[in-house]
């Protein structure tokens, strides 16, 4: 069992790693690793060692599967962090409107097709027509409020009207969405012959009333306990254990009324993400201690249940897709309209909303779980999920002609990291950092290193770059080049780049961008002075002696440990 955890969890946080840098979302790389460790790949090319790690039946199954349940649970406890209920109450009135026709069509649409053709859109032949046409309606029409936030922020929309809106939307999305599926798993719990008016009504009703529980009572009494929490207990592991504790009695609460426990989950993060009292940097902890090891195993294990290339149906692959794409963002986009957005604003609210994520996930999981769908339309929901989330970021740019902020770290290079500059000079660092960029360069990128020396130190004459705490920013705009370039290079010694403190520059960036990128440099450039404005940083990074030393202190913004690193710097 803890060798399973073990590689599950590795491969999960480096599958999920190298899909971040390649700008797509981790929950893809973590369903990959799932593909790899389980029946697709590892299970068809070594079964007998398959079958060791992650056997079918026995103690170490069901361990496994309790260990996934317990993820899965405090998934969903983030997923409620995120939920901002005053925006929504803000934008009551325009985000109910685009809510309606955002969740009435696709849900429509969904449920049509699951009732009259359950055959074709991959239904379960044990299942109910009417929990199956149901559940299909639900998997269509809700949001991935994460997914969609991550995005407006990429774009710069996120504090935009439209990225409110959006968000506003997606958070009504959210809460209508789960309500109606609780009523969807209580039914799935009961079975195809419970599936009467009494019981549709009576799981309606358990679960709009816990859901006003939480929002009344429930709220009310976490809010009023969190600052004792802070008051009496360490940080940040008493509030850790505050929030998991809530999730898991309100997970209790909701399995205890034949609802699945996920529901509980996600309204008990609605009403802690609610309260005043949850400072910023616990919402950021609690959604690390999640993020960075219960939501990669749940996602993983995801490719563990099903051989996705046995089961994978194009068709059915592609019916799933154009209904969803066509149905979510037609809704939206019909919604914004009716509010008063202009057409290509509500074309973007529309393509905002149509990204599912690993909500559309959790719910097919649920859904192959209950016998409700069958393994291909398993597959087709996660190609879905992923595809929608993925496609969302370019499809806004397109419209908007807007592009996702960069930071200047995605741009580096291990070959343009000169820890030990040889200059003496300016113009001599500045060649040798070119020389570093064009050992870099793609094949259909070009420049002579000697023309782009002297446009640098042109651009420098004009006007010192050198910042506060021994930094300098040198920076050109160069044609022939695709992609901006930055090089790094440290001057142990120090040289003098005329800065205005009268300090040597030691620290030194060169950044290079296409001609036409105007915005871009002046956005690198400000990204650096904004993340080496503290003098502490600054000097940590002077002392960096690797690259991956330096990329490790811009992701942490914490300077290594003076008794190891910067110990063998300075003694070597």
């Amino acid at each position: 069992m803890l060798l399973a955890l073990a590689t599950l969890l590795a491969f999960a946080r480096a599958f999920g790693e190298v899909a971040r840098k390649l700008g797509l979302p981790a929950v893809l790389g973590e369903i990959i690793a799932g593909l790899v460790l389980g029946r697709t790949v590892l299970g068809n090319v070594f079964p007998e060692f398959h079958g060791f790690l992650f056997p079918a039946e026995g103690p170490n199954a069901i361990a496994l599967h309790g260990m996934t349940i317990f993820s899965v649970i405090l998934f969903l406890l983030v997923a409620g962090l995120e939920v901002d209920v005053s925006t929504l109450i803000r934008l009551r009135r325009s985000a109910a409107i685009i809510g309606v026709t955002s969740i009435c069509l696709p849900f429509a649409v969904g449920a049509s097709l699951g009732w009259f053709t359950p055959a074709l859109m991959g239904g379960s032949p044990g299942a109910d027509p009417l929990v199956f046409s149901l559940f299909l309606g639900v998997a269509l029409s809700i949001a991935a409020l994460p997914v969609i936030a991550k995005t407006l922020m990429d774009l710069n929309l996120y504090r935009t009207d439209v990225g409110m809106m959006v968000i506003a939307t997606a958070i009504f999305l959210d809460l209508v969405g789960w309500v109606i599926f609780a009523v969807v798993l209580g039914l799935m719990g009961h079975g195809a012959g419970a599936t009467t008016a009494t019981a549709i009504v009576a799981t309606a009703v358990l679960a709009v009333a816990f859901a006003a529980f939480m929002f009344t009572i429930g709220r009310w009494a976490i809010d009023k306990a969190l600052p004792w929490v802070h008051a009496h207990s360490a940080w940040p592991g008493g509030i850790l254990a505050f929030a998991v504790v809530v999730a898991l009695f309100s997970a209790a609460a909701t399995e205890a009324i034949g609802i699945h426990a996920i529901f509980g989950a996600f309204l008990a993060g609605v009403a802690l993400g609610d309260s005043p009292h949850l400072r910023e940097r616990t919402r950021r902890t609690i959604e690390q201690f999640v993020g960075s090891i219960f939501a990669p195993l749940f996602f993983a294990s995801i490719g563990l249940r099903v051989d996705f290339v046995q089961h994978f149906d194009l068709v059915l692959v592609m019916i799933v897709l154009a209904v969803a794409c066509l149905s979510q963002t037609v809704g939206g986009t019909l919604g914004a309209t009716l509010a008063g957005f202009p057409r290509r604003h509500a074309l973007v609210i529309g393509l905002a909303l149509n990204a599912r994520g690993a909500m559309e996930i959790v719910l097919a999981l649920l859904a192959l779980q209950y016998g409700v769908i069958s393994e291909r339309l398993f597959v087709a929901l996660v190609v879905m999920a992923l595809v929608t989330s993925i496609i969302a970021g370019p499809a806004i740019q397109r419209v908007l002609g807007r592009r996702r902020s960069i930071r200047f770290k995605d741009c580096l290079s291990a070959r343009a990291f000169v820890p030990d500059l040889k200059a003496d000079t300016p113009a001599e660092a500045i060649g040798e950092l070119v020389a570093a960029i064009a050992s870099t360069l793609k094949a259909e990128e070009r420049f002579d290193p000697e023309v782009v020396t002297a446009a640098v130190l042109e651009r420098e004459a004009a006007m010192s770059t050198a910042l506060d705490h021994s930094i300098a920013v040198p920076n050109a705009r160069l044609e022939g080049i695709t992609v901006s370039h930055v090089a790094v290079g440290v001057v142990r010694a120090g040289i003098d780049f005329n800065a205005r403190d009268g300090q040597p520059t030691r620290l030194i960036f060169l950044v290079l961008t296409p001609k036409q990128e105007v915005e871009l440099q002046l956005e690198l450039l400000a990204d650096i002075a904004r993340t080496f404005h503290d003098r502490t940083l600054a000097q940590a990074a002077i002392r960096c002696p690797t690259f991956t030393e330096f990329v490790a202190l811009l992701n942490t913004g914490a300077p290594p440990d003076p008794g190891t690193s910067v110990r063998r710097t300075v003694d070597g």
